[in-house]
């Protein structure tokens, strides 16, 4: 018995070619990498950098030479019930956010500066629920940054914190 194949479609040919051709393309450029990976002096820089890497964060520095520093606002926004708060008659809530530089080369103190973002943000949500109601109209920003600040690097063993920022301070009804 004699069986009768149909080819397939012109276009269905050149679709398989065009994507054969690519993946030739692929492993011939996968190829030709991993040759000059290996060929590559070990100490030479990389040939480019995607993201931040090689990029400061505050685009500042702290004062040390060739010392670039980054951001850190891991802490996220603090939403701090504050009870009795006398302009808004009763329950009101403290919404802040708290931001700090720190160097960027230094990674042990990066690791330590993570690893206490829950007391980071248990520190400034004991702070200000220890002031008196009355006391946020007339909120001395300057003090209650070195009081946070203060805690916070009597927290810290690896470095130090210099300055602190407040992104957002404010009281919602």
């Amino acid at each position: 018995m004699k069986r009768e194949v149909t080819p397939p479609s012109k276009g269905l040919l050149i679709l398989y070619r065009i994507l054969v051709s690519l993946l030739l393309l692929l492993l011939l450029l996968t190829a030709a990498l991993t040759v000059y990976a290996f060929v590559r002096p070990p100490d030479s820089k990389p040939l480019f950098s995607t993201g931040a890497a090689g990029r400061t964060s505050s685009g500042g520095s702290t004062g040390i030479p060739g010392e670039d520093t980054n951001v850190f606002n891991g802490i996220g926004r603090l939403r701090i019930p504050v009870a009795g708060h006398p302009s808004v008659g009763g329950q009101a809530t403290l919404i802040l956010s708290i931001a700090f530089p720190y160097p960027a080369a230094d990674t042990p103190f990066t690791e330590e500066l993570a690893a206490h973002i829950g007391d980071f943000r248990s520190i400034a949500a004991d702070y200000f629920s220890s002031l008196p109601a009355a006391g946020f109209e007339r909120l001395d920003e300057a003090a209650a940054k070195a009081g946070i600040l203060r805690r916070y690097n009597a927290l810290l063993r690896l470095g130090k914190i210099d300055t602190l920022y407040f992104n957002d301070l404010m009281i919602v009804e």
